[in-house]
């Protein structure tokens, strides 16, 4: 009996090794390594990758955006000064959404580094600091919009006292907020279906989902995981990557399937690149790194 229940143990043991590598290798590739392609940042934040696989972020202190490019590996100053620019994303015309913290506005930006100035208030009321972004199926844009005092700003308090998540249409005419009552919303992403959203609150250290409707608005909010996040993203198997301690991947069912070290005492943030999008693109304090995987990131 002792026999049997020793071989049966050894065979849960080999099973149980050889699922956590099967999981580990589903998602990062075999044998790939954790590169740091460079630290000479302040703080870099806002990673998005545009349709061509350059991630383009931001070194908010040093008020810069960075292009990284996916063919060589070489890194170049896309804007400078940048508005203190801190998430970015890439709308359905290649052209580059900025959450312009230096004067609370959300900008959009062409190749040449060309200003369209979105939105800076909402009800005649200055916005508290518009953070991270994500684009819809139809180019309608939702951004988050906590409160962090910056030491650039003059006003010592936020105008709005609520911190909401608000969407803009995709004709730019309306403005409505789409999701309240959150502590400190910041990372947000959303499913390659368009159908939902995910919205980190880092002040209350959960992350929900949330119904998108065909209007932009959100239903049925539920809770995702007991974990909040700096930004975020997805893959195309509906994982969600959390960023803070490292990077935490989460199933579409919210169980946490994979951790990524990361050797800083903060990770921001997190996406896809390269000409596959299947390199991780990490932000941490004044580093970036790369990670290769086995899963790709997801592009409009």
């Amino acid at each position: 009996m002792e026999y049997k229940l020793q071989y049966f143990g050894a065979i849960l043991l080999t099973v149980f090794i050889t699922s956590c590598k099967a999981q580990h290798s589903s998602v990062v590739k075999e044998n790939a390594k954790l590169v740091q392609v460079s630290n000479e940042y302040s703080f870099t934040e806002g990673p998005a990758s545009d349709k061509f696989g350059n991630v383009y972020f931001t070194d908010q202190p040093n008020d810069k955006i960075i292009k990284w490019d996916a063919a060589n590996n070489s890194l170049s100053i896309f804007k400078e000064p940048a508005g203190r620019a801190n998430g970015l994303y890439f709308d359905h015309n290649n052209k580059l959404l900025a959450a312009a913290d230096e004067n609370n506005e959300l900008w959009r930006i062409d190749t040449n580094g060309n200003i369209d100035t979105l939105i800076t208030t909402f009800d005649g009321k200055k916005l508290n600091g518009p953070n991270d972004i994500w684009v819809d199926l139809s180019g309608g844009i939702y951004f988050t919009d906590p409160y962090y005092q910056r030491e650039y700003w003059s006003r010592t308090s936020a105008d709005i006292k609520e911190k909401n998540v608000y969407y803009i249409s995709p004709d730019m005419k309306q403005v409505s907020i789409v999701a309240e009552g959150l502590t400190q919303p910041n990372g947000i992403i959303g499913t390659p279906d368009g159908k939902i959203l995910y919205v980190a609150d880092i002040g209350d250290k959960n992350t929900y989902s949330f119904s998108i409707q065909d209007d932009g608005k959100l239903k049925n909010r539920k809770l995702f995981t007991d974990m909040g996040s700096d930004g975020m993203t997805i893959d195309n198997q509906g994982n969600i990557y959390l960023t803070g301690d490292g990077v935490t991947i989460f199933n579409k069912n919210g169980k946490q399937i994979h951790h990524i070290a990361v050797d800083e005492k903060w990770t921001a943030n997190v996406t896809f690149g390269g000409k596959n999008q299947d390199i991780l693109f990490i932000t941490a304090m004044g580093s970036i790194y790369t990670l290769k995987m086995n899963v790709n990131g997801v592009r409009y």
